[in-house]
């Protein structure tokens, strides 16, 4: 077995592992990996994935394209800009209107008493 990464926290080692395992890579992991104190920081958090030798090339090959897709998810450019998603509800605009019309005349009466 060959180290082909090392992570930092149990969870994410899991998910790489099942994501190799689902590729049809056999992998193993070391390090701390449950333990009773649960540590997620630091070296004492450090899990290492290792998978056969003659294995390592294409796995290296998933873990390339596993890092490509969480880069592409973060900037995610596919999306139209956030200002011309979100629009007003129907309602929402009608309660506006509803309020300028009502509270202005109401606002200048109140403002003679």
């Amino acid at each position: 077995m060959s180290r082909l990464t090392s992570l930092q926290g149990s969870f994410r080692a899991h998910v790489l592992a099942a994501r190799l395992i689902d590729e049809g890579f056999d992998v193993e992991l070391r390090g701390s990996l449950g333990g009773s104190y649960g540590l997620t920081v630091g070296d004492l958090a450090q899990v290492d994935v290792y998978v056969p030798g003659d294995q390592i090339e294409e796995a290296s090959i998933v873990l390339l394209a596993t890092e490509i897709d969480e880069v592409d998810d973060q900037f995610d450019d596919d999306r139209p800009p956030l200002a011309s998603r979100i629009r007003p509800s129907g309602r929402v605009v009608a309660a506006l209107i509803l309020f300028v019309l009502v509270a202005g005349p109401l606002a200048q009466v109140l403002r003679w008493y």
